[in-house]
């Protein structure tokens, strides 16, 4: 699997020149597996999380649409579960951050698979819900199950040597200050892993709902991702464009980037995709 860390805009727009006929190859490929009158179907490959080859599931699940995969949130591995997105998210975080069995990792989820498979595989991994009010934050409610905010985590300066967090950071209206409590967190080298929903030709971020006097003001139709905690769905406020890598830096972060991918053997599959790395 070809890796590519972009920094951005630019570096994205000459990626896509350099790989358009491989992306054109992919795509054409995966189009062709897509069959016109079943509901799902497999794809072969190998399943990073399994470490064995397999027949993943994908459907059209999220699409709306008949014939159209959302392939990001599909192609999932039968042994473990994990789609299309979250695989990937397991092989970079190998691959990138450098961790020990006992590193310190905190990951901004404690309910999901995701959160069970970082458990099992490090000794000190620490997860947390948003609760809201239910309990303080930093406090745990009797599942064990520990309450955060993003904008105002109750750790230490310097408790960790990895934070991951996925999907999450869209539903903060204020997520520069999520982006400042991320790095306080982390230890001098340490490193940051987040994922979400990004637009790679937009320099900018779009904002997409905002908080003003305490209410949610709407500037696009408003659009609900799935909560692990609830079936209501959680608001999305940002849509994020390469600006966020520039955020991140003057954040206190020395490095950050986007890492590429797309891989048919891995069934990465869907056209280039990214994950978020940032360095302290």
């Amino acid at each position: 699997m070809k890796l590519h860390r972009l920094r951005c805009h630019s570096d994205f727009v000459f990626y896509k020149e350099k790989e358009a006929v491989e992306l054109e190859k992919h795509m054409a490929t995966i189009n062709g597996y897509i069959p016109k009158w079943k509901d799902s179907f497999t794809v072969e490959g190998y399943s990073y999380t399994a470490a064995k080859q397999v027949k993943f599931h994908v459907d059209f699940q999220h699409s709306g649409a008949k014939g159209q995969v959302i392939w990001r949130e599909r192609v999932c591995c039968p042994i473990t579960g994990f789609n299309n997105r979250l695989r990937a998210t397991f092989h970079i975080f190998d691959i990138e951050m450098e961790a020990y069995h006992d590193s310190a990792i905190y990951i901004t989820e404690q309910v999901t698979p995701i959160y069970r498979h970082f458990a099992q595989h490090y000794s000190k991994v620490t997860g947390s819900e948003y609760l809201g009010d239910q309990i303080p934050f930093g406090k745990s409610n009797s599942k064990g199950i520990r309450n955060e905010t993003l904008c105002d985590l109750q750790f230490p300066n310097e408790s960790f040597d990895i934070v991951v967090s996925l999907d999450v950071l869209e539903h903060i209206p204020d997520y520069r200050t999520a982006f400042l409590e991320c790095c306080r967190v982390l230890k001098k080298g340490g490193r940051f892993l987040w994922s979400v929903p990004f637009v790679p030709d937009s320099e900018k971020n779009i904002i997409c709902a905002e908080m003003k006097d305490g209410k949610v003001h709407h500037i696009l139709p408003a659009q609900y991702h799935g909560d692990p905690l609830s079936n209501k769905g959680v608001l999305c406020f940002t849509y994020f464009g390469w600006e966020m890598l520039e955020e991140m830096r003057s954040a206190g972060f020395t490095d950050a980037y986007a890492v590429a991918y797309h891989s048919l053997p891995f069934g990465y599959l869907g056209g280039v995709q990214f994950i978020f790395i940032a360095h302290k």
